[in-house]
């Protein structure tokens, strides 16, 4: 025994190690690292494609800017019946990102170009119905024989901003579940009521939800363009888009034909609209064209960039640059000072999205000048101005803003331009801007109006009666009192009328000024300062410019009314013109002084506006 004990020391060391890594054994949770995370459920994206060419590249960017695992979504694509290079740009963009995702179905037709039994690109006839239908049943059946957890329809025109938009509509675990898209209009993607022959029905509920009074995940009767179906619900296997129910007798339509298969299968639908997630245009009307849908799509894309960043085309596709031109105007002015760098960004992009090219010109910073740059300049106020339903004085940010117009009337009288349009920062654009402006203006001229002004951005101020519409020139009336500077086309007589009252000398807020110069003011006391006036002013109706924000919105910032007095540094201005009596009147134009008796344009039906 002795000599065993003698014999093991030398390796006593050896066996307490096999001993330890023994014990260890027993006891792996002490040294494995927890488990990795589950890996993204599978999605297929659905798109089905037609005549897109002028919204694929930046929908695709969007796709492209999805959080979520490229490789754990598969792409099932068809297009046809096209007749602009929608195909093209699809394929060029497969392509491209094909080795990036799962998996890629791909299903192009070049023949025929169009329905035999329709009217128009626009026009959904009973064969479209039913081709669509089919296209969808054949992305249902897709997803389903890959295995996706998920299927998410995305319509060719909607704009899916929130990146995360896929992981929240997971999260709502809902067999069928759509993001609320915003657009210019009521118009949205679901309906809260539904008749009993499927069509849609106006109820409360809608309004509410739609404009972001009540916020969650509710319940309706119908969701489409964008949607997520939950594959992995049982009740889901019991869904269809093609052949329709044995028991459908509804409009043979393919969003009506699916509500009516969740309806028999006991599925709910649901909308979200906890978060911004999107934007979507208003639908065309039947007789609507291809250059139609161009612009809708564009003003979708405009407005969006009102309150968010602009939305950037797909990188994988090719996108030819714009022309920008000034309309057959002789120029078209900007007005911005170099302290609102965000606000002249926007509007450079949107300009230039509208292929309007622009001169910047710079804004005089009021809140800048002193009282001895004001004397040098001879600029004395008005009088007993008083702001006419405020009482406040001429404030050093309406001072700043008069002479940045009044410059520009200078350089118009120096260039002997003929006809200028010229904007401020503050706006966005009515759909159709660019056409309904050039026609305005191309009717004006064969119509050989004498004009001096012509409002295309105001806030009427007169509310007793209707302004005078202008005789063969649709959309056009005679200007009466107006608030805001918004955006105006103006004449070389106008400009030379405007600087020969000689403003500066009795200075009032811009906007009061051109009232008095068309005779217009309700302030006859201030109106005698000026012995001509004769300025010939129109306006655009209805407007083709409005304010980015209004009093009260969130991110509403005056540079003009949120001030302080003109001679005085002291006495600050800050006044809500929203509890004005006069503005609540003008918000609530009576009846008899709308100005309804003016001609409308083609353009002004094309939009359905309704739900």
């Amino acid at each position: 025994p002795a000599m065993a004990e003698v014999r093991l020391l030398p390796f006593l060391p050896a066996i307490l190690l096999l001993l330890a890594a023994a014990v260890v054994g027993y006891f792996p949770e002490e040294r494995w690292s927890p488990e990795s995370p589950l890996q993204a459920p599978p999605v297929l994206l659905a798109l089905i494609v037609r005549n897109a060419a002028h919204s694929l590249p930046t929908v695709l960017g969007c796709i492209e800017r999805l959080h979520y695992p490229r490789h754990r979504i598969g792409l099932w694509v068809a297009t046809d019946h096209n007749i602009d290079n929608t195909t093209a740009i699809l394929r060029e963009w497969l392509v491209n990102v094909q080795d990036q995702y799962h998996s890629v179905e791909w299903r192009p037709q070049e023949e025929p170009r169009s329905y035999p039994d329709e009217e128009g690109p626009k026009h959904w006839s009973n064969a479209r119905y039913e081709h669509v239908m089919k296209l969808r049943q054949a992305a249902l059946n897709s997803a389903r024989e890959m295995w996706a957890d998920y299927i998410l329809f995305v319509d060719a025109d909607n704009l899916l901003t929130n990146p995360n938009i896929l992981q929240l509509l997971i999260a709502e675990n809902k067999t069928v579940v759509a993001p609320m898209l915003e657009s210019r209009a009521a118009y949205s993607n679901f309906w809260c009521g539904m008749t009993s022959q499927g069509y849609y029905k106006r109820t409360p509920a809608y309004i509410p939800i739609r404009k972001l009074d009540r916020r969650g995940c509710f319940a309706v009767p119908m969701v489409h363009s964008t949607f997520l179906i939950d594959l992995q619900k049982e009740a889901s296997q019991d869904l269809a888009f093609y052949p329709p129910h044995p028991d459908y007798t509804w409009a043979f339509d393919d969003i009506i034909v699916f509500a009516f298969s969740c309806k028999q299968a006991e599925v709910q639908m649901f909308v979200c609209n906890k978060e911004v997630y999107g934007f979507l245009p208003v639908p065309l009307r039947a007789h609507s064209n291809l250059r139609d849908e161009a612009e809708s799509f564009l003003h979708v894309e405009l407005e969006v960039m009102v309150r968010n960043p602009p939305v950037q085309p797909s990188w994988y596709v090719s996108v030819p640059p714009k022309i920008p031109d000034k309309m057959g105007l002789d120029e078209v002015f900007l007005i911005n000072l170099k302290r609102r760098k965000d606000r002249r960004d926007r509007m450079l992009k949107t300009l230039y999205k509208q292929q309007i090219a622009c001169k910047i010109m710079k804004a005089v910073d009021g809140k800048a000048m002193n009282t001895s740059q004001l004397d040098a300049m001879g600029i004395k106020m008005l009088p007993g101005y008083k702001d006419p339903y405020h009482g406040r004085p001429l404030t050093k940010g309406e001072l700043g803003c008069f002479l940045s117009h009044y410059n520009i009337w200078k350089e118009i009288v120096e260039r002997k331009l003929e006809h200028s349009l010229v904007f401020e920062d503050d706006l966005r654009f009515e759909i159709f801007f660019k056409r309904r402006l050039m026609n305005l203006m191309h009717e004006v001229k064969e119509e050989k109006l004498d004009w001096d002004l012509i409002y295309i951005g105001r806030k009427r101020m007169q509310v007793d009666h209707p302004e005078k519409a202008v005789p063969h020139v649709r959309n056009l009336v005679e200007a009466d009192y107006s608030y805001w500077t918004l955006g105006y086309v103006i004449s070389l007589q106008g400009a030379q009328k405007l600087l020969a009252a000689d403003p500066l000398s009795k200075m009032l807020p811009v906007d009061e000024f051109l009232p008095v110069m068309y005779n217009k003011h309700p302030e006859e006391k201030y109106m005698e300062h000026f012995e001509s006036r004769t300025l010939k002013a129109f306006s655009a109706e209805p407007m083709l410019v409005y304010p980015t924000h209004y009093t009260g919105d969130d991110g509403y910032i005056s540079d003009t009314e949120t001030s302080v007095v003109w001679n005085n540094d002291t006495q600050k201005t800050d006044w809500d013109r929203a509890k004005s009596q006069k503005m609540r009147e003008q918000q609530a134009l009576r009846n008899e002084a709308k100005n309804s008796d003016v001609i409308q344009s083609s353009l002004d039906n094309t939009a359905r506006d309704e739900l």
